[in-house]
């Protein structure tokens, strides 16, 4: 089979897959995509996000934006949560919707940590694994400001938020959603804590980049007793390089390959994992390390076009593939991938934040558009 375009059931995005618990009727995931809509004071999902998501329902699955799990993990603006009651009974008109249009939706689960900043919090520090600025910024009210020194997580603290991430996990099953996902990538706690220029911890979360991996794999022990693993997926991007507190190099991928060998006990639907920017044989062989250390089934993230989508799953180096930026303009991106439509272009003006327009006003394709 070759990779050239191809506008059938041949394709391999468009063939089902099984992830776990998940049957998928394609192979085209809907990544995960902070859209700041949620501007009300409770930053609750509104009938606006229930038509976004439900117009894009041809996706094999659509992964939501990440939801903070308590008011601690805020960091950026207007996004919504998923740890109160409002926002609880927002998502459920947002399932229902997607459900009603015949899709499936996972709540993706995030923290900012460290990474968050005052002005988000009334005042207060965050908190990361240690008392060590990550040197980025962050994206307030106010606009872009620099990263603070924060306070380091008490033990109590960290057993809180794990218990936060178990309640949001529970409410996310009571909204109706079809699966987990956990924002382990980028800047986000999560990798704060792998990470050993940001955790120099000395108790049992840091120290060796095993103790490192033990807030995730609490954190996943704690959403499993409400859901069942082989519904839970995690997002990791190894390969992240970010300021000088992210680096991906070698000692990083290698702490990774044995975290990637480790999640392999957990049963999971599937990990999320991000490659690097390169040549196509350098995406190629990324993914091909992952394969490598994890059994599992993977969805393959990087920017891919349809061609070099398929010619990864055609590599079976991956079971899916996720596409963010395509799916803002192209609600119906499956569709264009199966009849060889173009694809539209997305105003970059309103990627972040707005209402309707640059939303949910993107058209599906009619043949007027190739005129």
């Amino acid at each position: 089979m070759t990779s050239q375009l191809r506008t059938s059931t041949a394709q391999p995005l468009l063939r089902p897959v099984r992830l776990g618990a998940l049957d998928l009727p394609n192979r085209v995931i809907m990544a995960p995509m902070t859209r700041a809509r949620a501007r009300n004071a409770g930053l609750a999902p509104t009938d606006l996000h229930a038509t976004y998501y439900a117009q894009r329902a041809g996706a094999g699955v659509i992964i939501t934006e990440g939801t903070w799990v308590n008011t601690d993990a805020i960091g950026f603006i207007d996004v919504p949560g998923i740890y109160t009651e409002e926002q609880t009974t927002g998502w459920k008109k947002v399932t229902d919707a997607v459900h009603r249009a015949g899709g499936r939706i996972i709540s993706q689960l995030g923290h900012l940590g460290a990474m968050s900043h005052p002005d988000h919090l009334g005042g207060r520090l965050p908190a990361g694994p240690s008392a060590i600025n990550p040197g980025e910024q962050s994206f307030t009210p106010a606009g872009p400001k620099d990263t603070v020194t924060p306070r380091a997580f008490t033990a109590a603290e960290i057993a809180a938020t794990v218990s936060d991430y178990r309640q949001a996990a529970e409410n996310a099953r009571r909204a109706g959603f079809d699966g987990l996902e956990i924002h382990a990538q980028g800047q986000h706690l999560i990798p704060q804590f792998l990470n050993p220029r940001l955790n120099q911890r000395t108790d049992a979360y840091g120290g060796s980049s095993e103790k490192r991996a033990r807030f995730l794999l609490d954190v996943l022990d704690a959403v499993s007793d409400v859901w069942g693993s082989d519904r839970i997926g995690v997002k990791l991007s190894p390969h992240w390089t970010s300021g000088t507190a992210f680096t991906g190099d070698e000692d990083t991928l290698a702490d990774y390959d044995r975290l990637l060998t480790r999640l392999n006990d957990n049963d999971l639907a599937y990990l999320h994992l991000v490659g690097s920017p390169g040549t196509t044989e350098e995406r190629i062989r990324q993914f091909a390390r992952f394969r490598s250390h994890y059994r599992g089934d993977i969805i393959a993230n990087l920017g891919f076009t349809q061609t070099l989508a398929n010619e990864v799953l055609d590599h079976e180096i991956a079971d899916a593939v996720s596409f963010g930026a395509p799916f803002i303009a192209n609600p119906d991106l499956v569709e264009r991938f199966a009849h060889g439509h173009p694809l539209a272009e997305s105003d970059r003006a309103t990627h972040y934040g707005g209402h309707a327009e640059g939303y949910t006003d993107y058209p599906a394709f009619t043949p007027a558009d190739r005129s």
